[in-house]
């Protein structure tokens, strides 16, 4: 027992502490201005805010019978005067914020401590990101009045304020105030619906039992098309439309001026329009009406004593025309309590079973204009009517002659504009909700077309085309870039993924469609499912064993996700999740059709090789193998057997980044193939060739080492060439990312210097002297032949490895192994011939080779580039000199 007398002890002591700190003891809250105790009601600009507001203090104000739907950051905001250029420019008199849904709530807000009545016109509530005006009071002017000639206000001084409401359905109420002095009644019809449609109330006819519409008075109240509001008198003779018979007639649902020929005196419509607006997607009219009409002949008197039957509904409605010019009511439709219904009401008692505001699910009224692609949005400014975002500027943009409507433009689809607004008004897309950034007030801005230059007249308007791509986010903004608050929103939305992404291929079976689009250092891609599953998985691989997968789906809650994993295995236990750096990920499940997107960078940004997914590279030059799984259920959390996949792809598809295509794993391209085999012959026989010519057939007679090393490696040359144009025309471009690309450029210039090195091979001096450039030159031709050999044979090998990622390991291998037991076979002849050479020099060495071959000496002269420079010019020069030989006689 203590110890519960303490708990409790200590639960009133901490409500004492929070109600002392709402209070704020600690300020002088005295009662000096004249406005204390004097009452307002808020005008209603936006989120169905209505209310009443006291001024208690000189630092408090209550607030009652307060109803707002939710903003962004909404706060208690002062200004000057009530318009567009005061009210922007206003600031923050509360703590106080209201960042929730208010259903006819009271409470007590503080002024700031730097705050007082004297530097405050109007309270606004306001929301700061979009600077819009919720509602507002405009303070009594109190400059050099006493508190008694502070001149006291209506009960109900705003039109949408009323003593009575009633809720007629979850989406229609009536708003009532019974003026018995004056003998009418005030009426507000208020409903969440569409903005072409009806509201219709009135009196049943006292003496109907069954059939309560048949001889009712009813008001009909809705808007025009240009939006303006209307109110009109109803006499029902039948259940049906008005119509005009033939004698002319009139019977169904038509208004009371229909039956006379004219209502000069307004003794036959007897209603009378008040206010009436359109905001957040609810239509409320206020109108009046006498208690006892004039008109006795088709209106009833209402008792405002008695409990009177009173019928409503909503529907859509006709618009005028040369026949029927009149707004008539069509069939309402829909079931009863909600399309219609009737009640007892007796319009004396007071009622208020409104709880909070109405939420339409479609707030937005404004126009809207869908981009077309073939047809330019023509963009003018003219002055505002019915702008979406109040306060505004007295000019706004149009487009196609409306009033800031709502764009809705798909991604991937080019969208053209002429701006024909002024030189004032230079249109951009952006980010904010307010535009005006000419100043930089917002440096998180992001603008996405147009600027400063896109201005321009009717008589040279201005072209701007904006293409959004899969990247723009959902929702932005066409503004003007030197006025705030102009323009309005774009609705992005996705069209066809063809039209987002610049490729597209089918996978395996048809099943899935596969979508990327190359950025310099990254790629966006999506895939579609063709049928229905509970995820989709598109992985990168040769199977599903050792390959990265992004798997799509849509959880419990309804959220979109998609996960990156790695799979060594076919067991659930064998997936394992990675954090790759994905950006703009989005998935969506339309009719149980999946379709994922992503972005992701080529090369994942990691500094050491310690994640799984840095080894998940994407070379736009390689084929990336792409392969496929569907299922039934997919989770983020502990994976089990269950959400293994149910089907999959057969085999994997190479997909050609940089060409736009597709080719079955088990297909070999041949172009690559006769580039490979080209290659081998130039560097794996040719060239090597003509080296093994120069080095081991000097010593045969004649010319013969010269033409064979001479037509070996211009033969080795131009196949060399021929190749690279095969594989430049296969991959669509000259791409040097790869280490087999760049093993081949090399070697391909050192194979192309050496004819120019041969060319200006110094000549060799006549008194056979070896000069300095001479040595040089044959070292360089050496080092630079014996290193295209080598560089050519690194890019043999890095090709095979090129092979095997492209065509999988098994293609590769056997051709490796075959290279290198080709290269073991040439270095074993290699070894062989070098030899027998150090053994034919030695025997020359000693005199005993001079007449083998009838070589006698070696003599490199030749011009490796010019085939006439041969013997017969070595031979002349010889006949110029007499051998003489002596041999001893031997008697």
């Amino acid at each position: 027992m203590p110890r519960k007398h303490v708990f409790l002890g200590f639960l009133l002591s901490l409500n004492l502490y929070f109600l002392l700190c709402y209070a704020d003891p600690g300020r002088n809250c005295s009662k000096t201005t004249p406005l204390v105790d004097l009452r307002y009601e808020f005008t209603m600009v936006q989120h169905q805010l209505r209310g009443v507001l006291t001024i208690l203090n000189d630092c408090s104000f209550r607030v009652s019978q307060f109803d707002m739907l939710p903003g962004s950051d909404v706060h208690w905001w002062g200004a000057i005067a009530p318009d567009f250029a005061n009210l922007t420019a206003g600031f923050i008199v509360s703590d106080y914020t209201l960042n929730e849904t208010y259903k006819n709530s009271s409470f007590v807000v503080h002024l700031r401590q730097n705050v007082t009545w004297d530097q405050i016109q109007v309270i606004a509530l306001w929301d700061r990101p979009t600077e819009s005006d919720f509602g507002h009071i405009v303070l009594a002017d109190t400059a050099n009045k006493s508190s008694d000639s502070v001149p006291s206000l209506p009960v109900h001084a705003e039109p949408t304020m009323f003593e009575n409401c009633k809720t007629l359905s979850e989406n229609y109420r009536i708003r009532w105030t019974l003026n018995a002095d004056s003998g009418s009644i005030d009426i507000g019809l208020e409903a969440a619906t569409e903005i072409m449609n009806y509201m219709a109330f009135g009196w049943a006819n006292p003496n109907s039992t069954s059939k309560l519409m048949i001889g009712a008075d009813v008001a009909i109240a809705g808007f025009k098309e240009e939006g303006t509001p209307f109110v009109d008198d109803f006499h029902i003779t039948e259940y049906s439309e008005c119509m005009t018979n033939k004698d002319g007639s009139v019977q169904g649902v038509c208004p009371d001026t229909i039956y006379e020929d004219s209502d000069a005196v307004g003794l036959v419509n007897n209603t009378q329009l008040v206010y009436g607006h359109r905001r957040d997607g609810v239509s409320f009219i206020r109108y009046r009406r006498p208690l006892e009409p004039a008109d006795k002949k088709y209106d009833l008197p209402v008792n405002s004593m008695a409990n009177m039957t009173v019928i409503w509904a909503v529907g859509s409605i006709r618009p005028p025309d040369t026949i029927r010019p009149y707004y008539l009511p069509q069939n309402h439709g829909g079931p009863r309590l909600v399309a219609y219904g009737n009640l007892l009401l007796n319009v004396s008692e007071s009622v208020d079973d409104c709880l909070g505001p109405l939420d339409a699910k479609d707030k937005e009224d404004q126009d809207l204009i869908i981009a077309d692609a073939n047809a330019p949005l023509v963009v003018m400014s003219s002055p505002a009517f019915h702008y979406p975002n109040p306060p505004n500027p007295l000019k706004v943009l149009y487009i196609n002659k409306k009033e800031a409507p709502v764009l809705r433009v798909e991604r991937g689809v080019p969208v053209k504009f002429s701006i024909q607004a002024g030189h004032d008004v230079a249109l951009y897309i952006t980010s904010d909700p307010i535009g005006g950034n000419a100043t930089l007030r917002n440096e998180s801005e992001i603008v996405y077309a147009g600027g400063p230059q896109a201005e321009g007249v009717q008589a040279s308007p201005t072209e701007l085309v904006w293409q959004p791509d899969r990247n723009t986010p959902d929702k932005v903004y066409y503004q003007s870039l030197f006025e705030q608050k102009m323009g309005w929103r774009v609705e992005v939305v996705d069209g066809g993924l063809s039209d987002m992404y610049n490729n597209s291929v089918i996978l395996d079976d048809q099943q899935v469609t596969f979508f990327w689009t190359l950025a310099e250092d990254s790629i966006s891609m999506a895939a579609r499912g063709e049928k229905k599953s509970g995820y989709l998985a598109v992985g990168f691989g040769s199977g599903m064993v050792n390959s990265y997968a992004y798997v799509g789906w849509v959880d419990e809650s309804g959220v979109g996700r998609v996960n990156t994993y790695w799979i060594d295995g076919r067991d659930a236990l064998n997936v394992h999740p990675t954090s790759e750096n994905l950006t703009y990920v989005r998935c969506r499940s339309e009719n149980g059709i999946i379709t994922l997107e992503f972005t992701r960078p080529l090369k994942p940004p990691c500094s050491r090789d310690e994640r799984l997914d840095c080894k998940n590279i994407i070379d736009p030059t390689t084929p990336l193998k792409v392969i496929w799984a569907m299922g039934a259920r997919w989770t983020d959390q502990r994976l089990s057997e269950r959400n293994m996949h149910s089907v999959t792809s057969s085999r994997p598809v190479r997909v050609l980044l940089m060409r736009g295509s597709a080719e079955a794993e088990e297909d070999i391209r041949p172009v690559l193939a006769v580039h490979g085999f080209m290659m081998f012959l130039a560097w794996g026989i040719l060239f090597p060739g003509g080296i093994l010519a120069a080095r081991y057939l000097k010593h045969v007679k004649g010319d013969g080492w010269y033409k064979i090393h001479m037509y070996l490696q211009y033969s080795g040359l131009a196949i060399v060439l021929l190749g690279l144009l095969f594989a430049v025309a296969e991959l669509r471009g000259f791409y040097v990312s790869s280490v087999h690309v760049k093993f081949g450029i090399a070697a391909i210039i050192l194979a192309f210097v050496q004819p120019v090195n041969a060319f200006l091979r110094p000549k060799k001096p006549a008194n056979g002297e070896v000069t300095s450039k001479r040595i040089l030159w044959e070292y360089f031709h050496v080092i630079v032949g014996r290193s295209a050999i080598v560089v050519g044979i690194a890019a043999l090998f890095s090709g095979m490895k090129h092979l095997g990622d492209r065509y999988g390991g098994e293609n590769g291998h056997g051709l490796n192994w075959a290279l290198i037991v080709w290269f073991l076979i040439g270095a074993v002849i290699v070894l062989y011939l070098e030899y027998h050479e150090k053994h034919r020099r030695r025997d020359r060495i000693f005199g005993r080779s001079n007449f083998v071959l009838g070589n006698h000496e070696e003599d490199d002269s030749l011009d490796l580039l010019s085939p006439t420079g041969t013997l017969a010019e070595k031979e002349s020069q010889q006949s110029g000199r007499m051998e003489v030989q002596l041999e001893p006689l031997s008697r």
